[in-house]
């Protein structure tokens, strides 16, 4: 496991508007916009062996998610990726987590707040295996959330907004409540979409079933999953899945910065097993990450 401090109380570096700041000095007043109002947008990204994988298409999406949400944030993509190697050298970390975030500040109180202050803060720690290393080897089991995934018309679903994200704070507290590691979301018109925080994909008939992101994040790992599998000459079919239709997929498995790529035992009543295909698409994916594998 990690270290089990509150994330306010921790030694260390995170930068913040331009400068590292002392890791207890970063804070927000409590009439921050973002605070309110969910104005904010983030990435979960992985360095390994002190590279940040897949670091510009991070901070591009980044000052995607932003402009989305009707705000633009002062600093490049060079700035920022240079910035998240400065973070990860002050705290002398060579695998870790990272977490950029961007959001409105305090100028401005209520619904609209053009003239309040856009604010950058990066911060890495430590965080092994985002389920532990157990639930990798065993396959996770998903409950089915009640919360859905909404339509694109009534949210900005291409964001990495934290807003997005309280949907699935409610589905995994109900899902561990009940003993599940996660939990499986459908859109709004009942269709597979993700689990809380991954992208999801189905194994069947020796090719990949992976739903259409389009009210979702289509992930950077989501993407580098179906690249490789392509490399493997695996056949990848993104498309509408129903939920009648997971009985006859054989492999599970999500997808993300903080998964990874990790093996899934079960989704509600459906049963999958920890094949072959899966462990080996999570070997290629670590071993690119670690640079172990050539990305031409």
């Amino acid at each position: 496991m990690g270290d089990q401090r509150s994330y306010d109380d921790r030694d260390g570096w995170i930068w913040l508007d331009g400068k590292l700041v002392p890791w207890r000095e970063a804070n927000a007043h409590v009439l921050t916009h973002a605070l309110h109002y969910a104005s904010s947008v983030f990435e979960g990204q992985r360095a390994y062996g002190g590279e940040v994988f897949k670091l510009s298409e991070h901070s591009e999406r980044l000052r995607k998610s932003a402009r989305l949400l009707d705000f633009e944030i002062p600093w490049t993509v060079e700035q920022i990726d240079e910035a998240c190697r400065e973070v990860l050298r002050a705290n002398q970390l060579e695998d870790a987590y990272m977490r950029p975030l961007a959001w409105r500040g305090s100028e401005q109180m209520g619904v609209s707040a053009q003239n309040a202050r856009i604010h950058l803060a990066i911060a890495t720690w430590q965080w092994p295996a985002y389920f532990g290393e157990e639930a990798i080897q065993r396959g996770l089991r998903l409950d089915i959330a009640s919360w859905r995934r909404p339509a694109p018309y009534t949210a900005p679903t291409e964001s990495k907004a934290a807003g997005l994200y309280m949907i699935c704070t409610l589905a995994r507290h109900q899902a561990q409540a009940t003993g599940f590691d996660d939990a499986l979301m459908f859109d709004w018109r009942g269709q597979i979409a993700e689990a809380t925080g991954a992208n999801i994909f189905f194994v069947g008939d020796g090719a990949l079933h992976t739903p259409t992101p389009d009210c979702f994040l289509d992930g950077i790992t989501r993407r580098t999953v179906i690249e490789l599998a392509g490399k493997r000459g695996i056949d990848v079919i993104e498309r509408p899945i129903w939920p009648e239709e997971l009985e006859r997929f054989e492999q599970c498995f999500l997808t993300g910065s903080a998964a990874e790529v990790t093996p899934v035992a079960s989704a509600g009543p459906w049963s999958f097993e920890v094949g072959a295909l899966t462990l080996q698409l999570r070997k290629d994916y670590l071993d690119l990450a670690n640079r172990r594998l050539s990305n031409s």
